[in-house]
């Protein structure tokens, strides 16, 4: 399967398209970067994030996905993916390794679109919850989109994974999609 139907069948799943997906890394003046507040930005996002999710005790099974990190660890990979990838300095690249293998990190996870909402309903809280957002509609649509589709890319392109381009994730719950 090329990239694009793997796009295509996100899109339709997501509800956004890749190019709306992409504005949040192209399409902003200041960049993302700078109004979110640079790196310290990333990490207040991050931080929100899981703290949303370590606290959603009426979904363990969600929390289940998380099990082989802890809550800092999963804060400071998710922030330093974050800085990398909207501009800032390869903070990911320093300690995970020349790819961020975004789909090949969360495969042996096996997400389906339940966990791939949920995650997203966590991140869009997080991002009403940003200080440095609250003001800012064109960042938080920018990266309501970029969420949506990725956590929806992961489960779409998860189908497609050879063993050989897995990297990360935990062989605990093989057997389960979540």
């Amino acid at each position: 399967m090329s990239k694009y139907e793997i796009y295509d069948r996100t899109a339709a799943l997501s509800g956004i398209t890749h190019s709306q997906s992409q504005k949040a890394l192209t399409s902003l003046d200041p960049p993302l970067l700078t109004r979110i507040g640079h790196t310290s930005g990333f990490r207040t996002l991050s931080t929100l994030f899981y703290d949303r999710v370590f606290a959603d005790k009426s979904n363990p099974w969600f929390l289940g996905i998380f099990a082989t990190s802890t809550k800092s660890e999963a804060i400071d990979n998710q922030y330093r993916f974050f800085v990398q990838t909207f501009g800032g300095p390869e903070l990911y690249k320093e300690k995970k390794g020349k790819y961020t293998r975004l789909v090949g990190r969360h495969a042996n996870y096996k997400i389906g679109e339940k966990a791939a909402e949920r995650w997203v309903e966590h991140m869009e809280g997080a991002i009403e919850e940003h200080e440095n957002l609250r003001e800012d509609e064109e960042v938080k649509e920018c990266l309501k989109w970029y969420f949506r589709f990725m956590a929806y890319y992961i489960v779409v392109a998860s189908e497609y994974m050879r063993d050989d381009q897995l990297s990360g994730g935990t062989k605990l719950d093989s057997d389960r999609i979540w």
